[in-house]
């Protein structure tokens, strides 16, 4: 799920989002809070609504009556924060709506902030990610594992300076910690590379760029410089990690991070072997077998990507290697599904693929199935009415979308999405009149959306 900035956000939703920001600047909290979280329910990814949403919560319990209301608060989230834990997996998506309803009253919940981390980072959220962590890593200045990942996330976002200065404000207080040196030595490693070293000149007294006047030939130069540098860090931490592991073979970080490393350079076999002595280990970890799934996607799209198109094979061996694709995604959540006949999420997500790969008798089956999750029902009904349409079973399908838009009360974009899915079925059946009525619905509050307004426009001029 990609953030987005306020311009990328709906008309509507920018909206509200200024009504919410008018009435925090009014220290208005409750209704700015109720406002910002109603547009982040929309869009998540809409990180600086998240950021205004965060300022209005720790100023209302800024306002509030102390000690006594924040462990009050504390306690009754301990139910809601177990809910969101026990989301993650399945549903991080809902994971971080829960532990964000917990933050709307405390805001300085650490476990809330924990599912939000890890929320974000399966959602790859990495601003929201980073905004939680810099509130873990303030509760707690000397948890050196907060502090880690909170260093290595800013790093992410090219602010790797800062994580320097994090790691060593708290390596000086424990020098003989070597998790911390060795995460102080790939930060600094990673702040050189990020803000490029080499651009000094070699008597020290400017830049490159002032020199180069063909500002093509400096920017390629740049380009060259960090390609070689990325290349030497990543050698570099490869083999200082598989001298560690020779004295700690069984390290799951160590394991995991040679797995990432090597899938970065493109190598792809070593870092699942990486993965598959993870597995060795018995570490029950629910997100290794989707590394290695995602690890071998990787790999099928690169050697997709390295075909020459020039070649007298291409389309056969291109055709080949997306076969072979869609026969490993496939057997991975058949896999999943034997494996757990039980957990509604994977049978979702089966039935996605057979949908996606035109396979619409099997995936009915896995949809109608998947309904009975109440976190995954209306996207299931909405797939299962669009495999009966593909299957010319109109009426099941019109039907299946009418309970559909029954249930959902907020007229959001999924909404919007089965409404206009009714009027093509309708339109399929040959019944304009009733198309051209779901059609009028969306068109009422998103002229924008899709095709309607050359749907309705064309209904009008026709009469």
């Amino acid at each position: 799920m990609a953030e987005k900035s306020l311009n990328e956000l709906p008309r509507q939703l920018r909206g509200l989002y200024e009504r919410g920001h008018d009435a925090l600047v009014r220290d208005t909290y409750d209704y700015a809070i109720e406002l910002l979280y109603q547009v982040l329910q929309q869009e998540p990814g809409a990180y600086e609504v998240r950021k205004q949403l965060r300022i209005a919560q720790v100023k209302k319990a800024g306002s509030g009556s102390g000690f006594f209301k924040k462990m009050l608060s504390s306690a009754t989230s301990s139910p809601a924060v177990a809910k969101a834990q026990l989301a993650l997996r399945k549903n991080p998506a809902e994971a971080l709506q829960v532990a964000e309803q917990v933050l709307n009253t405390d805001p300085l919940n650490n476990p809330a902030h924990r599912v939000v981390v890890e929320a974000a980072d399966a959602l790859e959220m990495p601003h929201t990610a980073v905004m939680s962590l810099e509130v873990l890593n303030r509760n707690a200045p000397t948890d050196k594992n907060v502090a880690i990942r909170y260093a290595r996330a800013l790093a992410g976002l090219g602010e790797s300076g800062r994580g320097e200065r994090i790691l060593s404000d708290l390596y000086r207080a424990n020098p003989s910690d070597n998790d911390l040196s060795q995460a102080l030595k790939d930060m600094s490693a990673r702040k050189t590379l990020d803000e490029g070293g080499y651009e000094a000149l070699a008597d020290g007294t400017g830049s490159y760029r002032d020199i180069l006047r063909n500002e093509e030939e400096a920017k390629t130069l740049e380009q060259e410089n960090r390609s070689v540098k990325a290349e030497d860090t990543s050698e570099r931490l490869i083999r200082e990690y598989e001298t560690r592991l020779k004295t700690d073979p069984s390290n799951y970080k160590l394991l995991k991070d040679l797995a990432e490393l090597h899938t970065q350079r493109q190598e792809f076999d070593v870092a699942i072997s990486y993965y598959e002595r993870i597995r060795a280990t018995g570490v029950n970890d629910p997100t290794l077998d989707k590394a290695i799934s995602d690890t071998q996607i990787r790999k099928l799209d690169f050697q997709i990507t390295q075909l020459d198109p020039n070649t007298n094979d291409h389309e056969e061996t291109l055709a080949r290697l997306q076969t072979e694709k869609q026969a490993y995604q496939l057997s991975e959540a058949q896999k999943r599904v034997e494996r757990f006949p039980t957990d509604l999420q994977f049978r979702f997500e089966l039935g996605q693929l057979y949908f996606q790969f035109g396979k619409f008798g099997e995936a009915i089956q896995e949809f109608q199935k998947s309904e009975s999750n109440s976190h995954r029902r209306l996207a299931s009904m909405n797939l299962l009415a669009q495999c009966f349409a593909k299957r010319k079973m109109f009426d099941m399908a019109a039907r299946k979308l009418q309970s559909a838009i029954k249930e959902k009360v907020l007229f959001d974009d999924e909404k919007k999405e089965l409404i206009y899915n009714l009027g093509c079925v309708y339109e399929s059946m040959t019944k304009k009149e009733e198309a051209v009525d779901q059609f009028k619905l969306i068109y009422e509050v998103d002229i924008g959306y899709r095709d309607v307004a050359a749907k309705v426009d064309a209904f009008y001029a026709g009469q």
